[in-house]
């Protein structure tokens, strides 16, 4: 039975039972949130350059960037989930994102494919740096569920880095 004189209002009517702390929840559960908004303004950028691609490796970096958007989008659900299983609450609407993210939109009607890709490899680093953050606060708090899915998620952030840093490098390098 839950307590409800050390509760907060809103996990009183959520009911969430869960063996974090407050503090635990609230800090957790923010930075979800904060993440959730950045895993969304990413996937509408990854998307937005997927339908703007152009060039002559366009179809390379069309496939890469739909894939890469499908990756993203799984992470979603995951991220509010782990949120609400801990007590707490997760973004509610695209102006809450727009409020939370921290990833910046690019709303230029051209942008050269190559700045695509590098502009997304810098999403995905600061994107992994955030997780990590994020991580901090999970070993703080001994959440080892929220950590190790973070740990998967810088992971695959990294990986999707990687393939944009090789795509968009230029051929001297290569």
């Amino acid at each position: 039975m839950i307590n409800h004189a050390i509760v907060s209002p809103a996990r009183q009517r959520l009911g969430t039972p869960t063996d974090l702390g407050e503090n635990a929840t609230r800090d957790i559960a923010g930075g979800l949130k904060a993440l959730l908004a950045d895993v969304f303004a990413l996937y509408i950028k990854t998307k937005n350059f997927h339908w703007h691609m152009s060039g002559p490796n366009f179809r390379d970096y069309h496939l890469l960037l739909d894939e890469q958007a499908d990756q993203i989008f799984a992470m979603t659900d995951a991220i509010a989930e782990r949120a609400r299983k801990i007590g707490g609450t997760t973004i509610r609407s695209i102006s809450d994102i727009a409020s939370k993210q921290r990833l910046l939109d690019n709303n230029a009607d051209y942008v050269d494919p190559v700045d695509m890709l590098a502009e997304l490899h810098g999403d995905n680093k600061q994107l992994v740096a955030e997780l990590r953050s994020v991580h901090v606060l999970c070993d703080e708090y001994s959440d080892v569920a929220t950590a190790s899915l973070i740990e998967v998620w810088i992971d695959e952030t990294e990986r999707r880095g990687w393939f944009l840093y090789e795509s968009c490098r230029p051929l001297a390098l290569a």
